[in-house]
């Protein structure tokens, strides 16, 4: 098997994200779950699908294909943004919403608006203003919303009445949809909300005139106009957000909060008990949970957060039961903890994550007690909480009617399987087979007991010697790479050791997963605890294996990780010897104002922060070699942050490599990336292909058997 088969396989199955069931949705019953797949895991083209659960038989609902009869999807700049922002990187049908029912599902496809009855299977196209963004049925399943040319329409679910119910007031302003650092970095890509009698409309209203304007160009195309972006940089005004009670009669409610005191808007939605909110501060220390009123659009305080750092929020909250029962999350104990009108019902050391469903009385969330898994759990007030998850992975799923979809990922790899009354059907993945198995070792490493996975080639054994060694981190605090399950980074990890390294990720202070402290380690210090987690460990790791050879070690990494890098060598040059920084954030002060400052304050008020958490600051120490790798497409972290630090490295006179990714964006998957990646570590380390298994990246069966290790161990 050729070296660049993997990188190969992972630019043509996405990331072994294609013929994966997503996003979902089971009917009030329980007997159905709709689900979004595509035929095959080199097929980008994702289908609408139905599962009937009683007897395992799939029903194909919608077919891109057959619905736009030949022609090619075109998106608009909007539908570009927001899938970038929820990182979608297959096509076709990406989302879909449905009523409360069921009965009918809506999605968008190609501009275009769309219905399917599921009870008959009818497919419709409806006529609508474009191209139609975020469409959504109200409960009843009467009437449609969706977003095109920044205002907020309506349709009849039969295509007739369509009506702008909010008309923004000048170009900068839109209706309906988030803002970038809503969707970007606070997890919320929604603006807009039913009222459960389809009558009215919780709608969020932005106005991105404060924000400053930014250019992202593709220089390898010059006649090609620049995208122009509404970027909210660290210290610079964010774009201002409002909320509004539109009726599908055009009559129209403001939501009257303190929104200079709380100018972000976190969550929103609408149930029995009526509109309510989530808004928090601009130095992110306070959230308050809001009761909306619908016919005044007063508001009183549910709830409410403080933090001295920054209170972190949580996905899928806060929610109500459809008693009217309030759910938030709190930090105690040094946990973050589920609260049920104000009590905690979860324990101490169980962190939580996200809120997925409710059902009845019953919520699902997803939690951790062990920083490598996350399991299913639910909780209602009858029969408390309980595990729904069995094994060690990463789990999550949903639930309605009695019955549960749990997905779990573990180190056999991904299973969707619907539970219901004591029996089980799967959800059938289409996702190709990776072309190597991954030997994975769990450990923990030093007093910290940092979770870390060491990855050997298939074909070294002892005698062998020892291996350079590449340290594969993430690192940062959007998420956690050391898991006990196979994504697409392990096998990337694997493939680099295949091609003889040592390959080593350590998941260190500000990770998610261990508790509020451990995260809040790195508040106003990006850079100083995160680099002595990754040198803690890497050193730890080799004095209890010692085919980890410390005279040969290299780092690379993507996005955090690729700053991470950056620093490893800018800082520790003694310990690492040479790096590949990936889209790497090098100042600070070029990122956006919600997810920085969150972790390094206001750059007025803590200037010293934003200095030492930047590469660019200590270009002229760099003594190893860098290459930095980005995506000119890139808007979010944007290709001027690779360009400044090589211009600081050039004007300090430290040779460096650049390698641009023409009409790239952060999700880059270019085939032969990875190998150039290899290229430059082999040559920067001085090293030659390994005399056993040279540019191998398949494992036969029976060797896999031999060496896949998934264990754990305290070290």
């Amino acid at each position: 098997m050729t070296i660049t088969s993997l990188p190969r396989q992972l630019a043509r199955t996405r990331r072994f994200t294609l013929g994966v069931p997503a996003a979902l949705t089971v009917s009030p019953d329980g007997a159905t779950v709709f689900f979004l797949r595509s035929r095959a895991g080199d097929d980008p083209v994702s289908c609408l699908w139905a599962l009937d659960v009683a007897t395992g038989e799939e029903r194909l609902l919608a077919d891109p294909l057959v619905l736009l009869e030949g022609e090619e999807e075109r998106l608009s700049q909007e539908e570009r943004a927001r899938r970038e922002r929820a990182r979608v990187l297959s096509s076709g049908i990406v989302a879909y919403t449905a009523d409360a029912a069921c009965d009918l599902l809506v999605f968008a496809l190609s501009g275009r608006l769309w219905t399917v009855r599921t009870r008959d299977g009818e497919v419709r196209r409806l006529a609508a203003a474009e191209p139609v963004a975020d469409p959504r049925p109200d409960p009843a399943g009467r009437r449609i919303a969706y977003v095109s040319g920044g205002a907020l329409r309506v349709v009849e679910a039969d295509g007739t009445g369509d009506r702008a119910v909010a008309v923004p007031e000048g170009a900068e302003v839109v209706y309906g949809l988030a803002e970038h650092v809503a969707a970007e970095s606070m997890g919320r890509r929604r603006g807009h909300w039913w009222a459960p009698d389809g009558r009215s409309i919780l709608v969020a209203r932005v106005d991105t005139a404060p924000v400053q304007r930014w250019y992202v160009s593709d220089p390898a195309d010059p006649a090609k106009p620049p995208v122009a972006i509404r970027y909210p940089s660290v210290g610079t005004a964010n774009a201002e957000v409002s909320l509004w009670i539109v009726g599908t009669d055009g009559g129209r409610v403001a939501v009257r909060w303190d929104r200079e005191g709380f100018e972000y808007l976190t969550a929103a939605g609408w149930d029995a008990a009526g509109p309510f909110a989530a808004v928090q501060s601009r130095d992110q220390r306070h959230v308050q949970v809001l009761g909306v009123d619908a016919e005044t659009g007063a508001v009183e305080v549910l709830s409410e957060r403080r933090d001295a750092a920054w209170v972190t929020l949580v996905e899928g909250l806060p929610t109500r039961t459809p008693s009217g029962a309030l759910l938030t999350c709190a930090d105690l104990d040094d946990t973050r903890r589920l609260l049920r009108e104000g009590r905690p019902v979860t324990p101490v050391g169980l962190q939580l994550h996200a809120v997925l469903a409710v059902d009845g009385e019953t919520v699902l969330f997803t939690a951790s007690d062990e920083p490598t898994e996350t399991h299913l759990w639910a909780h209602d007030p009858e029969r408390g909480l309980r595990r729904l998850s069995g094994g060690p992975g990463v789990h999550g799923g949903t639930l309605r009617g009695g019955s549960t979809v749990l997905v779990s990922r573990t180190t056999q790899g991904e299973r969707v399987t619907v539970l219901r009354e004591g029996s089980e059907v799967e959800v059938l993945s289409r996702a190709e087979r990776p072309v190597l198995d991954p030997r994975m070792e769990l450990l923990s490493l030093g007093p910290r007991a940092l979770r870390a996975a060491l990855f050997l080639p298939s074909w070294h054994r002892a005698a062998d010697g020892p291996l350079p060694v590449l340290m594969d981190p993430y690192g940062g605090p959007a998420m956690r790479k050391v898991t006990a399950s196979l994504s697409w980074p392990v096998y990337v990890s694997q493939w680099f050791a295949e091609q003889g390294f040592a390959v080593l990720a350590v998941d260190g202070r500000g990770t998610p997963g261990r508790g509020p402290a451990w995260e809040r380690e790195i508040h106003l210090d990006l850079a100083g605890p995160v680099l002595d987690d990754q040198v803690e460990g890497l050193h730890e790791a080799a004095r209890r294996r010692t085919c980890l050879d410390l005279t040969k070690v290299g780092v690379r990494g993507w996005s955090f990780g690729g700053f991470l890098a950056a620093m490893a060598v800018l800082r520790r040059p003694d310990v690492f010897h040479a790096a590949v920084a990936g889209a790497p954030v090098t100042d600070q002060r070029l990122y956006d104002t919600h997810f920085r400052e969150r972790h390094l304050g206001h750059p007025d008020e803590h200037p010293e922060a934003y200095d030492r958490s930047s590469p660019i600051k200590e270009a002229a120490s760099l003594s190893r070699p860098l290459l930095l790798v980005h995506g000119l497409a890139d808007d979010n972290v944007v290709a001027a942050h690779t360009l400044r630090m090589s211009a600081a490295l050039l004007e300090a006179g430290r040779p460096h490599e650049v390698l641009p990714l023409p009409s790239a964006t952060h999700l880059a998957t270019a085939e032969n990336l990875l190998v150039h990646q290899l290229e430059f570590l082999r040559r920067a380390l001085g090293l030659e292909r390994p005399a056993r298994g040279a540019d191998q990246d398949l494992v036969s069966s029976a060797t896999a058997a031999a060496t896949l290790s998934t264990s754990s161990s305290v070290l």
